[in-house]
């Protein structure tokens, strides 16, 4: 799950399924009950249907962790991080980050890091389309050193600067889920 509405469905789902919730959360649902084998694979059927996936293995739980915390951080919370995102996943997961990153890259065949930067292109996309925010505005919520590099790191992932991109009428975005 990675955003509010992407709650809102599976919430729909449990509830049609009866599944009693005791607390939901992107990436993450907790039942006041345990959930038998029959209704966990209509769950997941349902889930699936969807275009979600019901995570049991550890890894592929860990992974999806580290996706949520990257996602809504980037896209969903409005204070700045203080720390590396580094310290930050590994004190969230309570798991040292280069195992972490080992996991992560051997799973999804990307570095965490290039995630994080796939994530926060997408969110410098939205800020530029909307035009609400000038580019120094952007470089500083993103948390970037400066507006030089905020338009190299763009130019590279993308294959044009910020400001070509605000010309586009219908600019190239892409899902969160996608990345």
């Amino acid at each position: 799950m990675v955003c509010p509405r992407c709650i809102d469905v599976v919430k729909d789902i449990c509830e049609e399924l009866n599944i009693p919730l005791k607390h939901i959360q992107l990436g993450k649902i907790e039942s006041t009950s345990e959930i038998n084998e029959n209704i966990k694979s209509k769950l997941s059927e349902r889930l699936t249907e969807r275009g979600f996936e019901l995570l049991q293995d550890k890894n592929q739980k860990t992974i999806e962790q580290i996706k949520t915390i990257v996602v809504t951080q980037i896209h969903h919370t409005k204070e700045q991080l203080t720390m590396n995102f580094s310290v930050y996943l590994s004190e969230k997961l309570h798991q040292e980050y280069s195992s972490l990153s080992r996991l992560f890259s051997s799973v999804e065949g990307m570095t965490i890091e290039r995630f994080i930067l796939k994530q926060k292109i997408e969110r410098v996309k939205e800020l530029l389309f909307y035009k609400e925010y000038t580019l120094s505005e952007i470089a500083f919520q993103m948390n970037y050193s400066s507006v030089a590099h905020l338009s190299a790191q763009f130019k590279k992932e993308t294959g044009m600067s910020p400001s070509e991109f605000k010309k586009l009428k219908a600019p190239n975005h892409q899902s969160l889920d996608s990345l």
